[in-house]
């Protein structure tokens, strides 16, 4: 019985650390990471698997710690919403006291595993970690513009692996960086398109009108052919070597890139004609599956050609 009990409580314990730490949200970002690296590793040997490992766990404990203080501050908003108010902290089924050891353990161990591979590695970890919690989170209460302070954060990862990579931060990283910061408006205001009602029970306005109408659906267009331009931009440097240094697809790719980029397009346009929840999901889908298979497309690129 004892060992039944105990089994239980070890799951239990880990489905929690898994909530608190947003799981599938923090392995997206790990994800996006090692896309990074592998593109910014120059020569692949047997140390570049200890500094994927060490990315992958560094990474993920700086993002769950910013995913639990994210939730420690937002206990109360989070109780108010369908989405959330299942979540450990909400819930009471964690304390905030807990809450609050774990992200800051994670947060000691992240910065010590980033600096261990190069120390600006866990400098950009620290900023994203700090513009996450310090600024974006209070700022969702106050005013639609969090999307754009939240987005610097957010396209930190993609670079982040770079630098990890590479120890510098120089043209090629911040050209991965551009291309996750403008994808993080259409995805994040699908996201609070479909989610509206939800959110305003919380009094969080995260479309950029605050209203779920025409000038928001067109701005995410607008962001859209953004995010697609900065990710096609690179195969300039299949043309003119060394023009965005070391980073650049073939002409193949960069048409399967433009191709997954209309598509996400074409479901921004199918947003403006419909306006509803059904479409804002799906184009939140739609953008997900966008970065992801880009990234990967990216990194097929460097190794098949």
């Amino acid at each position: 019985m004892s060992s039944t009990n105990h089994t239980f409580s070890v799951k239990t314990a880990i489905s929690e650390f898994k909530e608190i730490t947003k799981f599938r949200l923090a392995a997206s970002v790990v994800f996006s990471s090692l896309a990074g690296f592998l593109l910014g590793v120059v020569e692949f040997t047997s140390a570049s698997w200890i500094t994927i490992l060490m990315l992958s766990i560094g990474g993920y404990c700086m993002v769950g710690a910013s995913n639990a203080f994210n939730q420690i501050i937002e206990k109360e908003s989070d109780a108010k919403m369908e989405r959330t108010k299942n979540r450990p902290v909400p819930a009471q089924r964690m304390t905030p006291k807990t809450a609050f050891i774990i992200a800051a353990t994670l947060t000691v161990l992240g910065l010590v595993i980033l600096y261990s591979i190069n120390p600006k590695t866990a400098m950009f970890g620290a900023i994203s970690i700090f513009l996450y919690v310090s600024v974006y989170t209070p700022l969702k209460t106050l005013t639609p513009l969090s999307v754009f302070v939240g987005a610097f954060p957010g396209a930190i990862p993609f670079m982040l692996g770079w630098v990890a990579a590479t120890g510098n931060f120089g043209i090629e990283a911040g050209v991965l960086f551009m291309m996750q910061f403008f994808w993080q408006f259409p995805h994040f205001w699908a996201i609070g398109w479909f989610l509206y009602e939800d959110y305003r029970k919380a009094d969080i306005y995260m479309l950029p009108n605050g209203q779920r109408d025409k000038g928001t659906a067109v701005q995410i267009i607008m962001y859209s052919f953004w995010t697609v331009l900065t990710s096609v931009v690179p195969v300039i440097g299949y043309f003119k070597e060394g023009i965005l240094g070391r980073l650049y697809i073939t002409p193949i790719s960069a048409l399967i890139v433009l191709a997954l980029g209309i598509w996400m397009i074409v479901y921004a346009f199918k947003l403006y004609k419909k306006r509803d929840a059904k479409t804002a999901r799906t184009l939140m889908l739609v953008s997900v599956s966008y970065l992801t298979l880009l990234q990967i497309v990216y990194v097929l690129d460097k190794f098949i050609r």
